[in-house]
This record gives C-alpha cells, structure tokens and sequence, in this order.
C-alpha cells in the first residue's frame, strides 16, 4: 500500500520517545498518591521477571531475649522474612493519523503540532486510566487493570488475598479500618480519625497521606473552618487542595474526575507503597514504531505502560469507613 508520507513515522516516533519522561511526570504529579510515592523515591522500576515481590518482615524473631553470663542462647532457624507478590498489568493507548490529515498538515512544523495535540489527549487519557487503577483492586476490565488501595486497604481487612498472602490467616497482613461509624459530622470526625490514625502508628511509622473524595473532605474541612489554613506542603504548592492533620497532608480527590469512593478516606503510610513501572514500558512507543493498517491509508503508534502498585506493609494502612 502507499503511504502518504513515510517521515511520518520518525515524528510520531521520535515525538513520543522525546516526551516519554514528560508524559509520566505529568501522570504522576496528576495524583496526590502517585506523586508523593515520587517525592519518597518510591517509583522503581523493574526491568523483568515474572512478577514482583516485595520484601516483608512479618514476626519478630523468637530467639531475641535477655540472658546472663554463661546462659545457653537459642540458634534455632526462624522464619521472619517472606514476601508479597504482584503482577505486571499493562495500559495502552493508540495514537493514529491518517494520510490525509498528513497531507492536510504539511511540512514538519505543522505535522509536529498535530501530534503534540494528539499525544497531549493521549496522555491525559493514560493519566486519567492510571489515576483511577490507583483505587482499582483488579478485577476491573477481565483482571486486567491495577491491584490498587481497592484490594490494599478495604473494609473488612480480615477476609480475601492481598499481594498473594491470605488476610484471614494472616493477621499481620490486615490493614487497619474503622468499621461503620454512621454519618460523621464536623464535631465528631476528628475524634473518630484519631481513633484510626493512633490504631496506625508504630514508633516513628504513622500516615503521612489522607486521601478522601469530595463528601468526606467536606465533613473534614467543615470541622476546621474556624481555624481554616492550608498547608504549605509540595503538594499544596503543586495544585492540590490540602490541609495538615497531625504529621499527614489531607487531600481532596474529588470534584470532576475524581477517583476516589465517596465517604471513605484512605490513611496512607506511603513508606511502605510503591509504584513498580517496567523499564521498557514507562510511557514509551512501542516497537515496532509504525503500525500500518492493511486496508486503510492510516498508521498507529501506541503509547503504552506497565507496571504495578505494590505494598510491604498492609497494616500500616487505613480505611475510614464515613457512612
């Protein structure tokens, strides 16, 4: 078949490839959670293998204990280390243009302006994708999407698997939650999040992230309006709407395109969650870059990602349950 204009491959190509780095950055400063995961060093890439396991430690070891001088010490084996493990999930976005859009936008400048304009909608659809797979607890889709807070931090955090590890005979695997408190209201919400967050916190481990949707943040943000203040934190500074509550930044996931459910708020110790992009699939073009159809005079390039949200410590997590 004849292609209108064979260059067009190296720009689209070259296009993407020149802003594979931006067009992440701008998925993850997109989202409080996935941006504060950034800010903690937390995205790290893996460059293969079959899934990925993160290291947990899951009991103390039995042999510690207080001895006097010539006092025979137990050696034996203890089992203390195992590991959650997690999949690789994968998101694409196709990026077409016909022939006669290339003839339409002649010459370098112009072509390169169309596709700015259609990879910048890719991108704020890929975003848009990752930022509600955040929630996700992987059944959406045929299995296919993220293993996000909605299999991580649940309500009833003593039933299901999580990361390959059974809740129900794991205790130390089980997030913390509230159970059903009702309604709050502006003059009980902050005593039932102390209640929550004090159940969390474990020497200097505590939550450092609050993430609730619009009905939620409202109660929360009423309970403060005599003292209202923003917090200077990165995010704050970066467009989210933000207050402080002991050491954690609150966010406000709501409005138009929020992701998260209504009434809950998710305590979040991002020191033990992390994003696990692949190397090779971290907002990048794929090979091989031209994708011509059989029967039309058109060509694909498709944007794609793959990673996983992971978790080293379900039970450093929470799950305000506000209805």
């Amino acid at each position: 078949m004849a292609f209108a204009n064979t260059s067009i491959t190296d720009v689209i190509a070259v296009t993407i490839r020149n802003r594979s780095k931006e067009i992440f950055d701008n998925v993850t400063n997109n989202n409080a959670i996935l941006l504060k995961l950034k800010m903690k060093g937390n995205v790290r890439t893996i460059s293969g293998g079959y899934d990925i396991i993160e290291t947990i430690s899951y009991q103390a070891n039995a042999n510690a204990g207080w001895y006097s001088g010539y006092d025979q010490l137990p050696v034996s084996a203890q089992d203390v280390i195992s590991g959650s493990q997690f999949f690789l999930k994968q998101l694409a976005c196709p990026i077409t243009i016909s022939g006669l859009e290339q003839l339409q936008n002649g010459g370098k400048e112009k072509l390169k302006d169309l596709l700015d304009e259609r990879i910048g909608v890719g991108e704020s659809s890929m975003s848009n994708k990752l930022a509600a797979g955040v929630y996700a607890d992987g059944t959406g889709s045929g299995g296919k999407e993220l293993v996000g807070l909605g299999a991580a931090v649940v309500a009833s955090p003593s039933t299901g698997t999580y990361g390959g590890i059974d809740r129900s005979l794991w205790p130390f695997w089980r997030n913390q939650a509230t159970g059903s408190l009702g309604a709050p209201d502006k003059t009980t919400i902050q005593g039932q999040m102390n209640t929550l967050y004090n159940s969390m916190v474990r020497g200097t481990d505590m939550p450092d992230l609050i993430v609730g949707a619009n009905s939620i943040f409202g109660v929360y943000e009423a309970s403060l309006q005599t003292l209202q203040r923003f917090t200077d934190s990165k995010l704050g500074q970066l467009g989210f709407t933000t207050y402080k509550y002991k050491g954690a930044d609150v966010v406000l996931d709501g409005g138009i395109g929020g992701n998260c459910p209504a009434n809950v708020f998710y305590f979040l110790n991002t020191k033990y969650l992390f994003l696990r992009p692949h190397k090779d699939r971290n907002m990048v073009s794929l090979d091989p870059s031209r994708r011509v159809a059989i029967n039309q005079d058109a060509e694909v390039n498709i944007l794609a990602w793959a990673g996983a949200i992971t978790c080293s410590g379900a039970q450093f997590q929470g799950y305000f349950q506000g209805s």
